[in-house]
């Protein structure tokens, strides 16, 4: 497919790449899903396939409580910040009761509180505002933070393993000099709390292509395009089981293309969950590694400042292979035309030892006329857009305001996702 918006690709690009030893550290508790550790085991690679000779490599200033309340509650932010394993209880009996109090801020089985929460959360959202202040300042075309990516949590709670949105304060921070921003999500999940921050405005364009029905988090239909000013600046590619690499990239591009012809981002976020890979532990697509990498390839090919993060991603051996893979394509490495280095998770990567994730033979239900309609009813949304490129961009305000623009264990076996919605828990109390 011929690619109008970009100019010549053979510049080297400058990638800075985000990385705090501390982040792996943490731990979710036994059992969960969620493992830090991942980025570890993505960092090792990245040092021993020798990529770091190419990267600008930073660690991260960490987010204040302050910066978080650009986009978070205030008292949302408080707890975070002072809650505790040992206090929890404590905290949610001053909100309303145990269960209410917990409720309020959804914690719990799903968003346990563990020790050192905050720091966690301040590590993965300065990573993401150090990773657009380096493409504010012209001092990278790509800027990489893999502890980021955490794209369900909301304004007042924590949702679906994420507790601070480093997205949206990544892109606020994009907003103060980029008249529009485009943000594309690959997770198997729909980004929905990226989504409800910009819903109601066109300076950011959400692009989201995700597993569509009784799914977590259950939102994320082809007909949310966005409400008043941000009308059809939401875009929603809902993707039935088994998609594969060859189908997946026949939705991507063409709708990727159109929206770059038509909303022309001065940045874009990518967020790279890996969820979306074959034998996900949560997930449902087929995705091989280069599959999923083609996306960032794509993205990569329009010369746009560009930042990538990460996101889901549960087979954890399958998420550093792919990321680290990923990091490689951003300088313009092809790593696998190398051997596998020896690493400190190498027994990880075993019986095969490759950096590879290959596709499976799980049934593709997506049909060629499904996606064709569901390609047809996005670009034509498009279409009906008042904007148009041409249009000279307005300086942005100095002070701008997000408020102005925002309303509203090591076991890899697969198992369904099975995750409720806030609201879906709050029913089951009879709190709604």
């Amino acid at each position: 497919m011929s690619n109008s918006y970009s100019l010549a690709n053979c510049a080297k690009k400058r990638v800075s790449y985000f990385y705090d030893h501390d982040v792996g550290n943490f731990n979710y508790g036994p059992g969960h899903y969620m493992k830090p550790k991942r980025m570890h085991m993505v960092h090792n690679m990245v040092v021993n396939y020798g990529l770091y000779k190419k990267l600008d490599i930073v660690k991260p200033t960490r987010c204040s409580a302050f910066q978080m309340t650009r986009f978070h509650s205030d008292e949302y932010v408080n707890f975070l910040q002072t809650v505790t394993p040992d206090n929890l209880e404590t905290l949610a009996l001053q909100h309303g009761g145990l269960e209410q109090g917990i409720a309020r801020f959804n914690v719990g089985e799903d968003c346990p509180v563990f020790e050192g929460l905050f720091e966690f959360c301040s590590i993965s959202a300065g990573g993401s505002i150090g990773a657009a202040n380096k493409l504010l300042n012209g001092e990278a075309d790509i800027a990489i933070n893999w502890s980021g990516g955490l794209h369900h949590a909301k304004k007042t709670e924590a949702s679906g393993f994420c507790y601070v949105n480093d997205i949206v304060l990544g892109i606020l921070e994009l907003l103060r000099y980029h008249q529009r921003v485009l943000y594309v999500d690959i997770d198997v999940h729909h980004g929905d709390g990226v989504e409800e921050a910009f819903y109601t405005t066109d300076r950011v364009m959400t692009c989201s292509f995700h597993k569509f029905g009784e799914f977590f988090p259950g939102t994320g239909d082809i007909k949310d395009t966005g409400l008043g000013k941000g009308k059809r600046y939401a875009v929603n590619v809902p993707l039935r089981d088994g998609i594969d690499d060859e189908t997946y990239k026949s939705v991507f591009q063409p709708v990727i293309q159109h929206i770059m012809d038509w909303y022309r981002p001065g940045a874009v976020v990518l967020q790279c969950g890996g969820d979306s890979l074959s034998g996900d532990r949560l997930g449902c697509f087929n995705l091989s590694m280069r599959g999923h990498a083609s996306c960032v390839e794509f993205i990569k090919s329009f010369n746009i400042p560009m930042m990538m993060v990460g996101g889901g991603g549960y087979t954890i051996r399958n998420v550093a292979r792919t990321w680290t893979f990923e990091t490689g394509l951003a300088v313009g490495e092809d790593l696998t035309e190398q051997e596998l280095p020896y690493n400190n998770y190498f027994e990880y990567y075993g019986p095969e030892f490759k950096l590879d994730v290959p596709s499976n033979n799980m049934t593709n239900h997506n049909t060629r006329d499904y996606l064709d309609r569901i390609i047809a009813r996005i670009i034509d949304n498009l279409r009906t857009l008042p904007f148009a490129p041409s249009v000279q961009a307005q300086e942005v305000p100095k002070d701008f305001n997000p408020d102005d623009y925002i309303e509203g264990e090591d076991s890899e076996a697969e198992e369904a996702d099975i995750r409720r919605t806030q609201r879906q828990k709050l029913e089951s109390m009879g709190v709604l």
